[in-house]
């Protein structure tokens, strides 16, 4: 995968590519070191901040919405399960289904955890301005909110390219 930047509609160079994947590698380091006593670091922080704010309805939900093979997620969750972060659950609903539920000590490492992800974030965004870092994060949930394992990636290019060949058109037209 090329980090290079890409060259723009107008001819300008986009750094955007390389400015996520560097922010990403970066919060990645520091998440890894904040969450180095939970098993699997960054990716068990990730399940165990789906199983307690997720609502999530079960094993198989939580894999797909976390992009883990549900094999690897069955690992993961018996680790989580012998450190007495979480519980599966009989589903009410479906006996056949097992919910999984944070024990009252995941959440309680989950707190911690939040805690020092927050640090780290901060530290990471030090050069914006709080209000700056506000928006970024802001702007992110809401760019990263339509790519989940539901969305439709064609319907959001058709659609990104449709706006785009719609202001070019009243750019072009002077509207």
């Amino acid at each position: 995968m090329s980090t290079a930047p890409t060259e723009t509609r107008t001819g300008q160079h986009s750094l955007f590519g390389w400015s996520l994947a560097a922010l990403l590698r970066e919060w990645s380091a520091r998440v890894d070191a904040a969450a180095d006593d939970l098993p699997q670091g960054t990716r068990g922080y990730q399940l165990l901040t789906a199983v307690v704010h997720g609502h999530l309805p079960s094993q198989a939900a939580l894999a797909a919405s976390l992009g883990i093979d549900r094999t690897v997620m069955t690992y993961l969750l018996d680790a989580f399960e012998g450190c007495g972060l979480v519980e599966r659950q009989q589903d009410p609903a479906d006996r056949r289904a097992r919910r999984i539920v944070a024990t009252d000590r995941g959440q309680e490492v989950l707190a911690a955890m939040e805690a020092r992800v927050a640090a780290a974030e901060e530290e990471l965004l030090s050069g914006l301005e709080p209000a700056q870092r506000a928006v970024l994060r802001q702007l992110l949930e809401q760019a990263a909110s339509g790519t989940g394992p539901d969305h439709d990636p064609c319907r959001t290019v058709v659609q990104a390219t449709q706006a785009t060949d719609v202001s070019d058109t009243q750019v072009t037209r002077g509207t």
